[in-house]
């Protein structure tokens, strides 16, 4: 054994990418979590995508309402996902935006529910994927691998 393969590896700064170690690199969990966010960003971003499109072919009261909503809904799904990629790369701060993303599906399932009909359906999918993303990004492996001691 030489002098270079005995010491340990520095650890990464905060915010940087860490290296796989002895859990095998990303956890199931984390992927799952991450996933989960960056199918919400992407929907997020459909929707403005949409509501440009909307705005374009609609009539000229509805063009200025929708664009404004398309810009919001737009920078709405970027975020989820720089975190959803972020967390694929092992970045710590991405765990963070990812939650929030994640937390704010619950109150958003509850308003879709009270409007009943078919709504209801995609408010149980909302809350699941909320929930379940909630759940992966707060597992004790995720934990680990994103904020293990040097």
């Amino acid at each position: 054994m030489t002098a270079e393969t005995a010491q340990p590896s520095p650890a990464p700064a905060s915010g940087q990418e860490a290296a796989p170690g002895a859990s095998g690199g990303r956890p199931a969990p984390l992927v799952a979590g991450a996933a989960i966010t960056l199918l919400q960003g992407a929907a997020l971003a459909v929707w403005g995508l949409y509501d440009v499109v909307a705005g374009l072919v609609g009539d000229e009261a509805w063009l200025g309402r929708s664009e404004a909503g398309a810009v919001v809904l737009l920078l709405m799904g970027l975020f989820p996902l720089l975190a959803g990629r972020a967390l694929l790369r092992l970045r710590r701060w991405g765990r963070s935006p990812a939650l929030l993303t994640n937390s704010i599906c619950l109150p958003v399932a509850y308003y879709m529910w009270e409007v009943g009909g078919a709504m209801k359906a995609v408010a149980v999918a909302v809350a699941v994927l909320g929930l379940a993303g909630i759940t992966s990004l707060l597992h004790p492996r995720v934990t680990d691998v994103l904020y293990r001691a040097g």
